[in-house]
């Protein structure tokens, strides 16, 4: 349900709230708007969204930033250079493939494949495991589980004392996963190849906040966990941590906004908090839109008026072939009544479940109840008013 409006307010976009869908394609995601954190392959995750007819809000959440000093990486290359490898563990495909670039470029790339091809290497995920084979080498063992703890796992569960092992990081150092390593008695070299940065455009991430807030998104998308982490960052230096939790928590079905990640690696800053989130049976994008493509209409209600089928999909209703676009108000406001067909809701009802936490009156109601049926058309007479009552969907069987 809408949250903390005052009046009937347009959805996010250029369009006007009466607009039609417009040059938007009907598809499952019709009329709804899902927001997409992703810094990496964010145009590919959007077109994807976009073909299946959905509105996308782009805030990548974060960035990756290549290091400002290499010395650190080439330190750490002539390191593994300077003697056999016993272990080489590959944590991300974009991390792999800037380190072995990297190595082409002072010129000791084949020195260095040649020293992880007489290793046993391990990858974290199919990202890592395609960037390791894309380089002509092979992996040993990639967990099922795509997550650093498998990988500490099966190395943990092999005597390490005295052997050498390389560690390329993702993001971040991963002091503990090499600190373990060590314990055992393990050389560790660890391979610095970029870090996670504050998010390009923080004013994007901010209105997404406030958007996931005020459920005028029907669904945000996750493809890392940094990238959840820098959403709940920005949610905190906004003072809106518990709404946006709030949020996700109830989720799409509930009138809230639905989380989906990639897979479980990325999920677990979400778990922390109790939240679940949906996923893909694959960590894939294309598996991850399918996924929003099948949860989100779900909850579309269809309702009978006359002989035309009007379906409330998200913030939209499609009837005979066509696409009306509602305000999120209006949206919640269709909803609200849709949840009791025939019901009679009153003015003050439809305050508390529609306009929750504001100080909106009943005149409020009037007004999107006058809008909507602007936006309806000839379907005005769906929502009939019941003088001295409140308002009722005029529903046929």
């Amino acid at each position: 349900m809408a949250t903390g409006h005052t009046s009937d307010t347009g959805p996010p976009g250029p369009r006007a709230p009466d607009a039609p869908c417009g040059d938007i394609p009907l598809g499952p995601l019709t009329g709804f708007t899902v927001g997409v954190t992703a810094a990496r392959r964010r145009d590919e995750l959007t077109a994807m969204l976009k073909r299946r007819g959905a509105r996308v809000v782009e805030a990548p959440t974060v960035r990756i930033l290549p290091l400002e000093d290499d010395s650190a990486l080439r330190r750490a290359t002539e390191r593994c250079l300077a003697g056999p490898l016993d272990y080489v563990v590959a944590t991300t495909g974009v991390g792999w493939r800037g380190w072995m670039s990297a190595a082409d470029g002072w010129g000791h790339g084949r020195r260095l494949a040649e020293v992880c091809q007489d290793a046993v290497v391990i990858s974290r995920g199919p990202k890592a495991t395609g960037a390791v084979r894309a380089s002509g080498l092979g992996e040993s063992f990639s967990p099922e589980s795509e997550a650093n703890d498998g990988l500490l796992t099966w190395l943990l569960a092999r005597d390490l004392r005295g052997r050498r092992i390389a560690v390329q990081e993702h993001g971040a150092p991963l002091d503990a996963f090499v600190a373990a390593l060590r314990e055992r008695g393990a050389d560790v070299t660890a391979v610095p190849v970029y870090r996670w940065g504050p998010p390009e455009d923080p004013e994007a991430v901010r209105r997404l906040v406030e958007q996931t807030v005020r459920r005028e998104i029907q669904a945000i998308a996750f493809t890392s966990a940094p990238a959840i982490t820098g959403f709940l960052d920005s949610a905190r230096s906004q003072e809106l941590h518990r709404e946006v939790l709030d949020a996700m928590r109830v989720g799409a079905a509930g009138g809230g906004v639905l989380p989906v990640c990639v897979g479980p690696v990325c999920a677990r800053p979400l778990e922390e908090h109790g939240i679940h989130a949906v996923q893909p049976d694959r960590g894939r994008l294309g598996s991850m839109v399918r996924t929003i493509a099948e949860t989100l209409p779900s909850g579309n209600r269809r309702l009978r008026f006359g002989e035309a089928e009007l379906v409330l999909q998200g913030s939209a209703v499609l009837v005979d072939g066509e696409c009306l676009w509602l305000s999120p108000i209006q949206a919640a406001l269709l909803r609200a009544l849709s949840d009791r067909p025939g019901h009679v809701l009153s003015r003050v009802e439809l305050l508390r479940r529609v306009w929750v936490g504001s100080s909106a009156d009943e005149h409020a109601v009037e007004v999107a109840v006058a809008r909507l049926r602007a936006v309806l058309g000839p379907y005005a007479g769906l929502v009939h008013t019941v003088p001295k009552r409140g308002y009722r969907l005029a529903l046929t069987s």
